[in-house]
C-alpha cells in the first residue's frame, strides 16, 4: 500500500509544477528569451536532481517498502538507485536533443509564431507525460513476464542507432502526418494563426487551428522518440518508479530547453554521433549485462559491485561520450552554408 502513496505523491508533485509553470510564471502569452529559457532549464535541472537525493534516501531507508523489489543490494541500496535515476535521466536528455532538432521542423512547417510555440509544447509534453506512463508500464509489464524482451528492446536500440547513423529529419514532411490528414477530414481547417487557442469561431463556423495540427504532429512524433528512448531507459533499470520518474523530469524540462537550444542545436555537429554511441552501448549492456557482472564481480567501488558498479560504469560511459560530443563540436564547429535550414520559425503575418 505504501508505494501507491509514492506513486501519488509524484504525480502530484508534478501537476503542482505544471500548474504553476502555466497557471502562474507562464500565464500571459509572451515569446520566451534565451535568457529566461536557460534560467527555467537550469530550474527543472537542479528540481531532478534535488529530486533524486530523495530517490537516494527512499532507496537507502527502504520508505514505503519498495527497495528490495528491483534491486539485488536489497535495503541498502541509496547509491544504485540514485546512479540509475541520473543515468537514465542523462539518457533521456540527450536523446531529447534530437527532439528539439524535430520540434524546430514541426514550428517551421505549420508557421507557427514564437508567441504561441510555448502554449503548443506545454500541452504537447502534458499529453505526452500520459501517453509515456501508459507505454512504461507496459513495457515494464513485458519485461516482468517475458525475459526475452529485454533483447527485442536492445534490438530496437540498435535499429535506432542504424536510423540516425544514416537517416535524415528532412526526409518526412510534417505536413503529410497522417493524423494531420485525418484531422483535416474532421474539421476545416484555417489556412492561418489567428490566436493562442486551437480553435477559432469566424462567420459562424468553427475551424481547427493550425496550432492543432502542430500539436498533433508533436504529439505522434513523441510516441515515435518514446519507442526510441524507453527501451533505452530499460537497459539502465527495469525498476519502473526509476523509469518514469527519470523519464517525466526529461520531458518536463524540454519546453525550456527548446527555447534554449532551438538556435543553436545545429551548431553542435558531433552531438548525434555522441548520441549514436550511447545507443549501441547501452544496446549492447542489454544483451552482455550478465557476462559484463561475472568480468567485475571481484572489483568494488563506493560499496558497489557486479550489477551495481555496472551502472555506475554506465553512468561514467554516457557522461563522457556526451562530454566528447559536446567538447569537439565547439573545437570544430560546423561551417554555415548558404541555404541552411533555419530553426526559428517564421511568424505569421
Amino acid at each position: 500500500m505504501g508505494i501507491i502513496w509514492l506513486w501519488i505523491g509524484f504525480f502530484a508533485l508534478v501537476f503542482f509544477m505544471l500548474a504553476l509553470d502555466l497557471g502562474v510564471f507562464n500565464r500571459k502569452v509572451h515569446v520566451m528569451s534565451i535568457g529566461e529559457a536557460l534560467k527555467w532549464t537550469a530550474l527543472w535541472i537542479a528540481l531532478a536532481l534535488l529530486f533524486n537525493v530523495g530517490v537516494y534516501f527512499i532507496y537507502e531507508h527502504n520508505l514505503f517498502g519498495i527497495a528490495g523489489m528491483f534491486h539485488e543490494s536489497g535495503t541498502h541500496c541509496g547509491k544504485t538507485a540514485f546512479c540509475e535515476f541520473l543515468t537514465g535521466y542523462l539518457v533521456e536528455k540527450s536523446l531529447s536533443l534530437d527532439n528539439i532538432f524535430v520540434i524546430s521542423l514541426i514550428f517551421s512547417a505549420f508557421g507557427v509564431p514564437q508567441l504561441y510555440q510555448h502554449r503548443v509544447l506545454f500541452w504537447g509534453i502534458l499529453s505526452a507525460l500520459v501517453l509515456r506512463g501508459l507505454m512504461i508500464g507496459l513495457g515494464a509489464a513485458m519485461v516482468e513476464r517475458f525475459d526475452w524482451m529485454i533483447y527485442v528492446f536492445a534490438g530496437l536500440l540498435f535499429l535506432t542507432a542504424l536510423k540516425m547513423m544514416f537517416g535524415s529529419h528532412e526526409e518526412a514532411d510534417p505536413k503529410k502526418n497522417l493524423v494531420v490528414r485525418l484531422t483535416k477530414k474532421v474539421f476545416p481547417v484555417h489556412d492561418r494563426i489567428l490566436n493562442e487557442y486551437f480553435f477559432e469561431h469566424i462567420d459562424g463556423r468553427w475551424f481547427a487551428s493550425p496550432l492543432l495540427l502542430a500539436l498533433f504532429v508533436i504529439e505522434t512524433s513523441d510516441v515515435i522518440f518514446a519507442v526510441d528512448s524507453i527501451p533505452a531507459i530499460f537497459g539502465i533499470t527495469r525498476d519502473p518508479f526509476i523509469v518514469f520518474t527519470s523519464n517525466i523530469f526529461a520531458l518536463l524540462g524540454l519546453r525550456s530547453l527548446y527555447f534554449a537550444l532551438a538556435a543553436m542545436i545545429a551548431k553542435f555537429r558531433f552531438l548525434k554521433a555522441s548520441l549514436i554511441v550511447i545507443l549501441l552501448y547501452v544496446s549492447a549492456k542489454m544483451i552482455f549485462a550478465g557476462y559484463f557482472k561475472e568480468r567485475i564481480q571481484g572489483y568494488e567501488v563506493w560499496g558497489m559491485s557486479g550489477g551495481d558498479l555496472l551502472t555506475l560504469i554506465s553512468l561514467g560511459v554516457i557522461v563522457g561520450v556526451m562530454a566528447i560530443g559536446i567538447i569537439f563540436s565547439m573545437m570544430f564547429p560546423a561551417r554555415a552554408e548558404a541555404g541552411e535550414l533555419a530553426l526559428t520559425p517564421k511568424t505569421n503575418e
